[in-house]
């Protein structure tokens, strides 16, 4: 397999994508996947979608543009045939490495909206698992709706051991939750992919503040500077050099070990600035006798333990640790910074180049195989690291090109740049050109099944329920074949069925039977505010290259509800 091409971004399915490359090529892996448990939690654990005849279904035809947008989301993470062969498929697979973690989850969670979602990202997970270094690291970002499941899952696929932390980051500083505490944290779950995963720990601290500074070091001086006075042992008693006497201290007496310090940034600070060769000496005693001779441990007038002098000139700040307080995400006060480009999961770049900064190497290869907006791209990019982007909404890839390299050359794989191209990806790869074309849509998230989809291919809902219209969802359909007027009439029939809002039925070329756009007339208009739009629109990929919209009331964002952003409704 050859090398993939590096500051590449892909329009895809990262599993698809992934499989045409060769294993231990990537050394850094984010992954923010798509998932979003603020919909509907409880969507998740349903073993079918609700009845038509439901009460949710009744809230989406009275009107409810929140409930519309649950349907949307359902419709991605619902339990169907498709969902049910990847986990037959993995519960019978004992070679692969998330065998016994889904077995073990469907014993738990069974025919549900969440099994659905953890059996397709266990086939992502494995591939990572397979292109990344044994140096590698991966952060795998969610919440706490599905992160105590992905765990198990990462620990089948990756080994428990390769577990380093669970960041939890703080991506609101409030938030208003009825009847419970204010949900304002994201979990980042960090594996390491071998024995020897990278880590720069010099890199990877917080500067102090000046004030932090004089409350901790607050004694001495001494001729070496300011200083603070650390234990020198460790917790339980120890066999060998370590719990014997010294000095006069019988530490064993206490419970206790000695443990000065032979690893880690301090030790190095004592090498290379008061005892030459420090790092050298083996025998635990020996360290105490060279700290003690350099005066650098403090014996008590009173009590029992000594301690040992840390000094302020050594200090380069705090170790990252896994309470990340800030940055904080987007909210009303901040989407105003140039950074914030409107993407619904967007994520800061400053939260990211804190994991580029400790876990990538100097020329390290950075992945992100749900890129959306590209945050991670533009974070490696500005520390001058190598990356690849995946994406299964052109949108997104069209929103990084456009905003977050401006103006540059991008290396581009699997978008249609052309009528030409978007032909031989209908020819094809029939499916991947339905979704894409309802990706194209800024609102409509494309349908996930191939089969038995019911005469839709793509789903939306309006912000807002028309009052002459039956519900909020808008449905589309493609063609990128040959059509007939018997496929419109089919169509609206599904509109008419579904007690849809809208529909848009999507051709590669535009469709120009007379007969077949009398008959979208016939659907009539839906009235938004002041304006009337077609009830059935007919749209073709052509006019998308002409860089010509469908006519839509604004669209809910399909993961938020939230009316889209400006820059995500923008002509592309």
């Amino acid at each position: 397999m050859p090398e993939p091409p590096l500051n590449t971004l892909y329009y895809g399915d990262c599993l698809d994508v992934m499989q045409e490359w060769p294993p231990d090529c990537i050394d850094f892996v984010y992954l923010d996947p798509p998932f979003n448990s603020n919909v509907n939690y409880n969507v998740l654990f349903r073993s079918a979608p609700a009845p038509r005849n439901s009460g949710a279904s009744r809230r989406i035809r009275a009107g409810a543009g929140r409930e519309a947008q649950v349907v949307a989301f359902e419709d991605t993470w619902a339990w169907d045939d498709e969902a049910a062969i990847r986990v037959r498929n993995l519960r019978s697979a004992t070679g692969h490495r998330a065998h016994r973690a889904i077995s073990g989850l469907f014993e738990i969670l069974g025919e549900s909206g969440m099994m659905a979602y953890l059996s397709y990202m266990a086939l992502r997970l494995a591939e990572i698992q397979r292109v990344t270094k044994p140096t590698g690291n991966i952060f795998l970002h969610c919440d706490d709706t599905a992160s105590h499941y992905l765990k198990v899952l990462m620990d089948g696929t990756f080994g428990g051991t390769q577990f380093q932390n669970n960041l939890v980051w703080r991506r609101a500083r409030s938030h208003n939750d009825s009847r419970r505490f204010g949900r304002i944290l994201d979990d980042i779950l960090f594996y390491g992919n071998g024995a020897e995963g990278y880590w720069d720990e010099e890199a990877a601290i917080d500067p102090r503040s000046e004030g932090e500074l004089e409350d901790l070091y607050n004694e001495g001086p001494d001729e070496r500077g300011s200083y603070y006075s650390d234990n020198l042992t460790g917790a339980g008693r120890s066999g060998g050099e370590a719990g014997r006497p010294w000095r006069g201290y019988d530490i064993d007496e206490r419970g206790r070990h000695w443990s000065p310090p032979r690893t880690g940034r301090y030790a190095r600070y004592i090498d290379e600035h008061i005892i030459p060769g420090y790092l050298q000496i083996e025998g635990v005693h020996d360290r105490l006798d060279a700290l003690d001779e350099a005066e650098m441990i403090e014996h008590p007038k009173g009590g029992f333990w000594p301690q040992l002098k840390r000094y302020q000139s050594a200090d380069r700040g705090r170790p990252y640790q896994s309470l990340i307080l800030d940055p904080t995400g987007f909210n009303m006060w901040n989407a105003r910074r140039g950074e914030y480009l409107g993407y619904p999961t967007q994520k800061p770049m400053a939260l990211l180049d804190r994991l580029l900064t400790a876990a990538c190497p100097e020329g390290g290869v950075v992945l992100d195989p749900f890129c959306g907006c590209g945050t991670t791209i533009a974070a490696a990019h500005a520390r001058g690291l190598d990356w690849i982007g995946v994406d299964v909404s052109p949108f997104a890839i069209e929103l990084i090109i456009s905003r977050r390299f401006p103006g540059a050359s991008i290396n581009t794989r699997g978008i249609p740049t052309s009528m030409e191209g978007a032909a031989k990806l209908a020819a094809e790869q029939p499916f991947e050109f339905e979704k894409w074309a309802v990706s194209l849509i800024p609102g409509m998230l494309p349908n996930q099944k191939q089969r038995g989809d019911g005469g839709t291919d793509g789903i939306g809902a309006l912000l807002d329920v028309p009052a002459d219209a039956p519900s909020a969802i808008v449905r589309a359909q493609v063609k990128g074949g040959r059509y007939a007027l018997g496929d419109i009439r089919d169509f609206c029939d599904v509109i008419e069925h579904e007690q849809a809002a809208m529909g848009i039925f999507i051709t590669l070329e535009p469709v120009t039977s007379r007969r077949a756009r009398a008959r979208a007339a016939e659907m009539g208009t839906v009235a938004a505010g002041a304006a009337e739009f077609p009830r059935l629109q007919l749209w073709s990929i052509s006019d998308y290259f002409q860089n010509r919209r469908p006519k839509l009331p604004p669209l809910a964002d399909p993961y938020t509800g939230r009316q889209m952003a400006a820059e995500m409704r923008m002509a592309i």
